[in-house]
Order: structure tokens, then sequence, then C-alpha cells
């Protein structure tokens, strides 16, 4: 049995999910919130500090998406998401490391959320924090952009980790208006975002807005 467990609206739950999804593994969903007070026991067992996802395949529990995604790709059977070619396989691994060390807080925490998230569910929202994020989010851009245009990965065709990694991300932050504009100035991008937003696993594991 494989249990993901997570937060729905989690950009990194939904980023797992869509490993699953392209491998074709059915699973089950176990909703926690990392936001609530306090967390389950079992859950902290799982995952020392308290985040999502967290993913149980038997007796055997991962946490740290990348390591999930990598350990799904490894585990189950169905279309590869790494490629074999050495150079392709570092670009992917830049994808997700350039993702979550450079991209995560200023397109998910900071654009998306004060300018999408925290109105859905009636809470403030601080301008400052979106326009910095935004501001911050152009390098990031532009260095996936460089990778793009260089026809490794993000080309379009293959359909990788590390497309799974930017595809959450990138659905988020072009909810925002800013973001969707900014996206518009990297036409390699662009054009990726294109295929991916049409992609069925990205499409399937669209876990919506919550209501006020």
């Amino acid at each position: 049995m494989v249990i993901l467990r997570g937060y729905q609206f989690s950009v990194y739950n939904r980023i797992a999910r869509v490993a699953l999804h392209e491998k074709d593994v059915a699973y089950e969903i176990e909703e926690i919130d990392p936001f609530q007070a306090n967390l389950p026991h079992d859950h902290l067992k799982r995952h020392p500090f308290g985040r999502v996802p967290v993913l149980s395949h038997g007796g055997f529990d991962i946490y740290e998406t990348a390591a999930i995604n990598r350990y799904v790709e490894s585990a189950f059977e169905g279309p590869s998401l790494l490629p074999t070619e050495a150079e392709t396989v570092g670009r992917v691994a830049q994808v997700v490391s350039i993702v979550d060390s450079y991209g995560y807080r200023p397109m998910i925490r900071q654009v998306f959320a004060h300018r999408v998230f925290r109105p859905s569910v009636g809470e403030d929202s601080d301008k400052t924090e979106m326009s910095q994020g935004l501001e911050a989010s152009l390098p990031v851009l532009g260095a996936l952009n460089a990778l793009a245009v260089e026809g490794r990965v993000l080309n379009g065709k293959a359909f990788t980790l590390a497309d799974c990694h930017l595809a959450p991300m990138i659905a988020y932050f072009v909810q925002a208006a800013e973001g969707a504009n900014a996206l518009k100035e990297y036409s390699a991008i662009v054009d990726w975002w294109a295929f991916a937003a049409e992609r069925k696993s990205v499409v399937e594991t669209d876990p919506g807005l919550p209501s006020s």
C-alpha cells in the first residue's frame, strides 16, 4: 500500500502527486495540515521536522519531496522520469535545486500566498511581500529559461523529475496576475508551460483553492 501524507494545498504535496500519477501508482491520501497546533504523534515519528509530504510504502517512510520522487522513480514501474545521459541527469537535479533553493519562497510564499491564497481564505496579505517576491522570482525564471533554451530539460518533450518539480510551482505562480505577466518575458518557459499545463498528471492533481 502507498500512502501520501500531506496537505492538499501544499505545492510540495502536489509535486509528489504528479510523480505518482506519471508512474501510474495507485495511492491513498492522508491529509496532514502542518500548520495545525498539535501535529499527530505518528506524523512526527515519520517526519521529525513536522513538514509534508511523507510517502509511506508498506513499512518504509520517506520525507523530503525530491527524495520521495527519486524513490517513486526507482521503486515503481512505468515511464521513466529520470534520463540516463549524465549531462541531462545533472540538469534535472539542477532544476530541482533551483526551485527549492531560490524559487519556492518568492514564487509561492510571497507572490502566490499574498496575492492569491491568503485572500481566498480571508486573511490579510502584504503587498510589499508580494512585490519583493515578484522581484526575487525574476532571476529564477531567467535561470530556468536558460536551461529550457539549452534543451536537455524543460523541453516540452520528455517529462522528467524536473518537470514534476517545477510544474506545480508555476501553476501557483501564474494564478497571480503579476506572476503570469512576469512569465511572459521568458519565452522558453512560456512554451514549456503550455506543454506542462496540459499534462494529465498536472491537471488531475490541481487542488483548487480553499473557500474562505
